[in-house]
C-alpha cells in the first residue's frame, strides 16, 4: 500500500474546534483511552466530511482499524449534529435580514434496492439521492440547511413538510425563491410563470430578471454544502445523510466565525 500527504482546505480553528468538542465528550463519559488523541480523531473527522475519504483510507492513515474508524467518525458527526440550528434559531437569524433565500439541492447516493430505489431517485436531475433546503441571506451566505427527504421529494412540497413557508410567513420575513416554488404564497415571493399560448408581458419579464438577479446569490448556498465532498456522492445509508448535513452546517458556521 503506498501512502502520501494531502492538505486538507480548513483552517487550524476548525481542527481546534472539534478537538475541543472531543475532549469535553470523553472527559463527559468517562473516556480514560483511545487510540486517537482528540486532535488526530478531529483530523480522521474532518477528512471524512470535506474529502469524502474511505473508512479504509482513513484507517490505513492513521494506523487504526476500519470499524475504529467507523466508530469514531460516527460518534463526532452526532455531536456536532447537536449543535447545529434548528428551524427555529434559523427564523430569528433570518428575522434580521433583509430578506433571505429558499432553495433546495440534491446530494446524491448510490441506488438502493427495494422499493426504496424508487422513491430516491430524481426525476427532475437523473439520479438517486436526497433533497435538503436551505436558507442563505442577501449575500449568498448559508443560515441553515434541512434534514433530508428522499430525491423524489419536490422542492415545495420539501418546504411545507419542514415549516420553512409557514415560519417565514408567521414572522414576516421576504423570500425569494424560484419556479419550483411557484404556488407557496405568504412570504415567497417566486417569478411568474409562462403559461402555454401565453406569453409574459414586458413587465413581468422585468420582474423575473430583477428576481432571477438577486435568486442567484442563493445558489452559493449549495456551493458551500457541496465544498464538502461528502454531500456530493454519499457513501452511506440515506437515513444518515441529515446528522451528516447538521454537522456540516456545524462546522461550516465555526469556520464562517
Amino acid at each position: 500500500m503506498l501512502f502520501y500527504r494531502a492538505a486538507l482546505d480548513l483552517s487550524c480553528s476548525a481542527r481546534r474546534f472539534v478537538a475541543d468538542l472531543i475532549r469535553e465528550h470523553r472527559r463527559r463519559v468517562g473516556s480514560r483511552w483511545r487510540l486517537l488523541a482528540p486532535g488526530r480523531q478531529a483530523l480522521l473527522v474532518l477528512v471524512h466530511l470535506r474529502r469524502n475519504e474511505t473508512f479504509a483510507g482513513l484507517a490505513a492513515a492513521l494506523g487504526i482499524g476500519t470499524a475504529t474508524a467507523h466508530r469514531y467518525v460516527t460518534e463526532v458527526v452526532d455531536l456536532l449534529a447537536e449543535l447545529a440550528p434548528d428551524l427555529r434559531q434559523a427564523l430569528r437569524i433570518a428575522a434580521r435580514k433583509a430578506f433571505v433565500i429558499l432553495d433546495g439541492t440534491l446530494v446524491s447516493t448510490d441506488r438502493l434496492s427495494g422499493t426504496n430505489d424508487r422513491l430516491y431517485h430524481s426525476g427532475k436531475h437523473r439520479r438517486h439521492g436526497v433533497n435538503i433546503q436551505f436558507l442563505t441571506d442577501p449575500h449568498g451566505e448559508l443560515i441553515w440547511a434541512s434534514p433530508a427527504l428522499p430525491g423524489s421529494t419536490h422542492d415545495l412540497t420539501a418546504a411545507r413538510k419542514h415549516g420553512i413557508i409557514q415560519g417565514l410567513t408567521a414572522r414576516a420575513i421576504a423570500c425569494y425563491a424560484d419556479k419550483g416554488y411557484v404556488g407557496a404564497g405568504g412570504a415567497i415571493g417566486t417569478p411568474y410563470k409562462r403559461r402555454k399560448r401565453r406569453p409574459l408581458g414586458k413587465r413581468k419579464k422585468l420582474f423575473n430578471r430583477h428576481h432571477a438577479k438577486i435568486r442567484a446569490l442563493g445558489e452559493r448556498g449549495a456551493a458551500a454544502l457541496k465544498q464538502w465532498h461528502i454531500l456530493r456522492k454519499a457513501r452511506c445509508s440515506p437515513s444518515r445523510l441529515t446528522v451528516v448535513v447538521q454537522a456540516v452546517l456545524t462546522v461550516h458556521h465555526q469556520a464562517a466565525g
